[in-house]
This record gives structure tokens, sequence and C-alpha cells, in this order.
């Protein structure tokens, strides 16, 4: 991972993008993580693996409930729904 001060960023955006195509970079202010560039294909993967870990525990908190006894009828019992 690449570090730059915005400062650098701004004087120098094409070649940040250019880095940013292999590699995240880090751009800090008064020594603090403000933003990180990443490539589209990095940025995809990354919010696909968010998706598939909330799947993940979706299919695991059904599953506990499941187990529990709580049914979709039981569900909309709870919640009110009687359409």
């Amino acid at each position: 991972m690449r570090y730059v001060s915005a400062t650098e960023a701004k004087q120098r955006l094409a070649a940040v993008l250019d880095a940013a195509q292999r590699e995240p970079v880090v751009i800090r202010r008064q020594k603090r993580d403000v933003a990180v560039m990443l490539s589209p294909e990095q940025y995809e993967r990354l919010r696909g693996l968010n998706v598939a870990e909330f799947q993940r525990f979706c299919d695991r908190v059904a599953a506990g409930a499941a187990a529990r006894g709580l049914s979709e009828e039981k569900l909309a019992e709870i919640l009110g729904d009687e359409g």
C-alpha cells in the first residue's frame, strides 16, 4: 500500500491514479488517513466480499431462528402482518 499527502495527491493526480491501478493509495492530511484510492477491480472485489459476507450472516441468523421454531407464519404474527 502506498501513502501520499493530500498536497501530493493534488499536485500529482495522474501519477497517483496510475499507482492506484496497481495497489491501494492512502491519502493523508495532517498525519491522518482521509481517503483510499482503489482500482475499479479492487473496489468491486471488496464490494462483492461484503455482499457475500452479509448474505452468510443472514443465512446463519435465519438458520438459528428456524432451529428455535420461528416460521414465516410466526414472524408475520409477531410483525402484525396479516396479508
